[in-house]
């Protein structure tokens, strides 16, 4: 059992499965939970009881992230389902991704935040679309190291040759993203999630294989290396100004570290205004900091009176890029098609300007990274866009900053999500 403090002190790991339909990604957590022992009687009985109701014939580890009706009845993931479970060794947030075309979407979101994620492979199948279109995604928003477990080994009786057939196409394939795309690690797993093999406990029917089980893997990841601390990037959310003679002088800005290390006495620049200054404090609850970096949420204050609002952003060192026009690889969420007549508002860390998609580039093909012209965008499509903003604002490549690297379109009028965008550089 883990003691309160400990489990408070642990680091976390945010990582999501994905891949093709009924490639198992359901069962996979499932199977996490239960082999490290998280899952209570309760929820097993449950998942027994359901399993029976649908005669599967075994008890469907799938069922625990299955939780929407419409998904077990087909038997599929359609919204995306979080977990959260711990080890001795570190907690961890699970977010299982659909597999289904039309449910792109959904993966994108799930990854948005994702320090790590998993794409499974069917044995018997091999890469597939939505193995390259998963892959791609997973490249194109940033998530650092990618797990490839290549599943249902149990169902090509446990052949390396199959296992290493698929491994080196995915490493073929993913050497086309690797010229654009930053990616620190591709690990490799040979797995049944189904019977477990290699997910918790070593398959003895794999003994070719002698790398790490899965969760010795996520267990011993190196996830500090995820979080970017150079950029010292603050984007001001909130101001905190107290109305009570108590706290009569007291002002400070509120808001997550996006990248990068403040520290006491640091100097730094506020955005939009230029003005430089020093940090005079950095607090965190009822307590002062010497220092703060990436996933803290602080409040920073500074030695002068300086006006400064929510889209702000406070920095140090090299200054973001100042633009009105802004390159993108975009993911077109909207069901609404996009044909060049609709404006946005672009929500940009905790900055909300107003803007326009002033050109089409081209439009990606995720099976051949071809480029192919296009004058509008429908559901799922990923192209590169010219942004046009109605005032400036500051960002950095997404290779080097997930954060002020990305941006999102929402709809003027109806205020849905219509894209996710990331700012590269780099093209094809």
């Amino acid at each position: 059992m883990i003691n309160q403090e400990t489990y408070l002190n642990m680091d976390m790991l945010r990582f999501l499965t994905c891949g093709s339909v009924d490639d198992g990604k359901s069962t996979l957590i499932g199977r996490l939970l239960f082999d490290s022992k998280q899952i209570f009687q309760d929820q097993l009985d449950a998942i027994e009881k359901s399993s029976e109701r649908r005669g599967d014939g075994y008890t469907n580890l799938a069922l625990l992230t299955d939780g929407l009706k419409a998904e077990r009845e087909q038997g599929i993931t359609i919204d995306v389902a979080y977990k959260y479970f711990a080890t001795p060794k570190r907690k961890f947030i699970i977010a299982d991704t659909p597999g289904h075309i039309q449910y792109t979407r959904n993966m994108v979101t799930g990854a948005s935040t994702a320090n790590l994620a998993i794409i499974l492979i069917d044995a018997r199948k091999g890469l597939i679309e939505q193995t390259f279109r998963h892959s791609f995604l997973l490249a194109l928003l940033g998530i650092p190291y990618i797990t490839v477990c290549i599943n249902k080994l149990d169902l090509v009786e446990f052949k390396e040759e199959v296992y290493e057939k698929i491994k080196s196409d995915y490493i073929q394939f993913f050497d086309k993203l690797k010229k654009v795309f930053s990616v620190k690690e591709i690990k490799f797993i040979p797995i049944s999630a189904l019977n477990g093999d290699n997910v918790v406990t070593r398959s003895e029917n794999m003994p070719w294989y002698e790398g790490q089980t899965l969760i010795e893997y996520l267990e011993s990841v190196d996830i500090d290396k995820s979080h970017n601390f150079d950029y010292a990037r603050f984007p001001v959310q909130w101001v905190i100004r107290p109305i009570s003679n108590e706290h009569h002088d007291y002002r400070a800005y509120a808001g997550m570290v996006s990248s990068g290390i403040f520290s006491k006495g640091d100097k730094v620049t506020i955005l939009p205004s230029n003005i430089t200054t020093k940090i005079k404090s950095i607090e965190k609850e009822t307590k002062e900091l010497e220092k703060a970096y990436p996933p803290h949420s602080v409040a920073i204050r500074l030695e002068d009176e300086v006006d400064i609002s929510r889209g702000d952003m406070i920095v140090q060192g090299d200054l973001p890029e100042e633009t009105n026009e802004v390159e993108a690889f975009i993911c077109w969420m909207d069901t609404k098609k996009f044909s060049g007549q609709t404006r946005f508002l672009l929500q940009h860390t905790t900055n909300l300007v107003k803007c326009s998609i002033k050109e089409i580039k081209y439009k990606i093909n995720i099976n051949t990274l071809e480029k192919a012209e296009a004058d509008s965008l429908e559901l799922n499509d990923i192209a590169r866009v010219l942004i046009k903003t109605a005032k400036p604002i500051f960002i950095d490549d997404y290779s080097k900053n997930r954060k002020t690297g990305s941006f999102i379109l929402l709809d003027e009028s109806s205020n849905m999500t219509s894209a996710a965008c990331m700012i590269y550089k780099n093209e094809f």
